[in-house]
């Protein structure tokens, strides 16, 4: 059997560069079209995307994600930027924790099995939107971007949001798009090839 040379780390900045515009283009639109706070979308579906590239490709997409996190939800959202700087590492909790549960159980991506398709919940939908949002409310307040009382709704708002919006849509496009992203030889075995 022919294995495949894996693509060059040239290719991998130019496709992390990509996605983060994409990244923030999707976060900004968020953030501009159902925005509950500086920053909070009531229906944030980018995170969806981020997600899906970072198993797509890697430590590659979960820098994308903070990048589009940082511009397209937190500066051009009109966040502090001190505060826009660990505020946004809540969507590297989102991406990262999923990325680092498939490679560690040696999950299929393309969600095939029943084991792959409880990792993804258990670590792609659940445990990394209660962390991110965790993390999201609690850096806002820290910041002085919203006070301490609204912490709750602003958590509340974004795991729920979150779930069903990573729940569909990442789930669909692990399903049905990832073997056009093997196929294209994108998809990033480790965390970084």
């Amino acid at each position: 059997m022919k294995t495949e040379k894996p693509r060059s780390t040239y290719t991998y900045v130019l496709v992390m560069l990509i996605v983060s515009v994409i990244n923030i283009a999707l976060a900004r639109f968020a953030v501009v079209a159902w925005s509950v706070g500086p920053g909070v979308a009531t229906i944030y579906f980018a995170v969806a995307f981020m997600i899906v590239f970072a198993l797509w490709f890697g430590g590659w997409g979960v820098i994308a994600a903070y990048i589009g996190c940082y511009v397209g939800a937190g500066v051009l959202g009109g966040m502090p930027l001190v505060v826009a700087l660990y505020w946004s590492l809540a969507d590297v909790w989102q991406v990262l924790i999923p990325l680092v549960a498939f490679r560690t159980f040696k999950a299929n991506i393309d969600l095939r099995t029943r084991k792959d398709l409880w990792i993804f919940l258990v670590f792609g939908v659940i445990l990394n939107n209660l962390i991110g949002a965790g993390w999201g409310a609690a850096a806002l307040a820290i910041g002085r971007v919203i006070s301490w009382s609204n912490v709750i709704f602003i958590f509340g708002s974004w795991f729920a949001t979150n779930l069903i919006v990573t729940g569909i849509i990442a789930t669909l496009m692990l399903r049905y798009l990832t073997p056009h992203v093997r196929r294209a030889r994108l998809c990033v075995t480790g965390y970084w090839q």
